[in-house]
């Protein structure tokens, strides 16, 4: 592959020296020394060398951090009084001020809260150069011109952004379901053929060897007949054989049209919350690291709750002392039914174990052959529920955590997911999408990700700010887009 010009990478989990200060991150350290030595009165050539025509490289620098929200971080400031999603947006200020000809942002998202999307939003757009962007934000999607849909080793251009990608995509698979249908059809038909072919040529041998045996014909004319008979009968089977293999293979080329991503499917009765059940109680919560919920919450029934809010406001932190992971400093946490939580980091997993020996330490009285039946409907089916969880990718790591919390004994009646979707790309957000569906316990979601949130069918959105208090979808969306 070929590029014009300067590339710009934004890599998705790039950590930065914590001793490095912004002005080293941005990569103007170096001129902004040289500029102060001209203005204390330094005239050496090194110095203009070094600035070039970069004299307002300060002033650039605050107006690209300011765009991204980071306007109040001196350039004097380290990267270690900052926190991980301020230090993503640095990373994106350095490559907004070198001015790169293709700029190339992988997962840029992750870890940014509401109002930090909001600004890198606004930055794709402002970009004037090329960019490409690897992403399972469908907020983020919906600002691109062109998506790329890498499948099988072949990428296929479409025009437009996510929506429009989705429901050009749904127009080719019912074209190609359709097509399955008439391929089916017509290996039915040409079955029937070569049956119905079959039948003639039996009762046509069955005549020929009658009158071979009456001897109606000289022997060497009815010999002559049969050696005819028995080469068109060959052709003849050969004919509709053909024609039966070249519609089996239309048949495989239309069904490999057809997307076949399987879907998780969860079935746990053993979850079930019915409605007005006491789920959970907070009373007058303090939680540690200064947050003060103060009053009151509870959880009754199957709700589906939206934990959102700003890095650093304590979501993380309210999960884990749900989890019981963490003591509260004052008030009370009552949890009234099983519980599991699913951290960001995924770390439920024993790297060493398989995936089965994984969940049964979740579930002790469960046999071999009942675990593998069940994590069947997780996708992991014969030797890949033998891999050890080390092995995973992104996406089957993430199912397998899934699995062994689900599939727990006590079954899960509250799930707490932290971050999700993180580095999941689209096809297994909608299976974990797909999943939750068939999840009848109550569910409490701490997401940036309001789309992914939104497809859940949430029934209670609370901001976590200084305290609990509730919000709405489109407050949250109104967020995004005045950040």
């Amino acid at each position: 592959m070929r590029t014009a010009g300067e590339v710009g990478y934004l890599p998705q989990d790039a950590a930065l020296d914590t001793a490095l200060r912004v002005d080293e991150a941005l990569g103007i350290a170096a001129t902004r020394t040289a500029l102060h030595a001209i203005e204390a009165g330094h005239v050496q050539e090194e110095h203009f060398t070094a600035v070039g025509d970069d004299w307002d490289v300060e002033e650039r620098a605050v107006a690209a951090l300011t765009q991204l929200g980071l306007g109040h971080i001196g350039l004097d400031r380290t990267v270690g009084e900052m926190s991980g999603g301020e230090c993503v947006l640095l990373r994106l200020a350095a490559l907004l001020l070198a001015r790169p000809d293709v700029l190339l942002l992988d997962e840029p998202t992750n870890n940014l809260d509401l109002s930090s999307r909001g600004r890198l939003y606004e930055a794709v757009e402002a970009w004037s150069g090329v960019m490409i962007v690897v992403s399972h934000d469908r907020e983020l999607l919906e600002r691109v011109d062109q998506i790329a849909d890498l499948r099988d080793g072949e990428v296929t251009w479409y025009g437009g952004a996510y929506s429009a990608y989705e429901e050009a995509l749904a127009v080719e698979q019912e074209a190609a379901e359709r097509m399955v249908r008439f391929a089916e059809a017509d290996v039915q038909r040409q079955k029937r053929e070569l049956a119905e072919a079959q039948v003639k040529l039996a009762r046509r041998k069955r005549y020929g060897q009658k009158m071979f045996e009456q001897k109606r014909e000289p022997k060497i004319v009815m010999g002559a007949r049969r050696r005819r008979a028995q080469v068109s009968a060959g052709k003849h089977r050969a004919v509709h054989t053909e024609r039966l293999t070249e519609a089996r293979e239309r048949l495989a080329e239309a069904a490999d049209a057809v997307r076949d991503d399987d879907a998780i499917r969860v079935e746990l009765p053993y979850t079930k919350v019915h409605p007005g059940r006491g789920v959970l109680r907070l009373t007058e919560v303090e939680l540690r690291y200064g947050t003060l919920l103060g009053g009151g919450f509870e959880l009754r029934g199957p709700e589906r709750i939206a934990l959102v809010g700003r890095n650093g406001a304590g979501k993380t932190t309210l999960l884990r002392t749900i989890a019981g992971e963490l003591r509260q400093v004052a008030g009370e946490v009552e949890a009234q039914v099983p519980l599991r939580f699913l951290p960001q980091r995924l770390d439920v997993l024993d790297e060493e174990l398989s995936v089965v020996e994984n969940v049964a330490r979740f579930a002790p009285q469960a046999t071999d052959n009942m675990i593998r039946a069940r994590l069947a409907r997780f996708l992991f089916r014969g030797q890949r529920a033998d891999r050890p969880a080390g092995t995973l990718s992104g996406g089957e790591r993430f199912r397998a955590a899934l699995a062994a919390l689900l599939l727990a004994e006590p079954a899960p009646q509250l799930l707490m997911l932290d971050e999700p979707t993180n580095s999941l790309d689209m096809a297994s957000v909608r299976g974990l999408t797909e999943a939750l569906d068939g999840y009848e316990g109550a569910l409490i979601v701490a997401s940036h990700d309001v789309a992914f949130l939104e497809s859940l069918g949430i029934t209670r959105w609370l901001l976590l700010d200084g305290g609990l208090r509730p919000t709405t979808a489109e407050e949250v969306r109104e967020q995004l887009a005045g950040a």
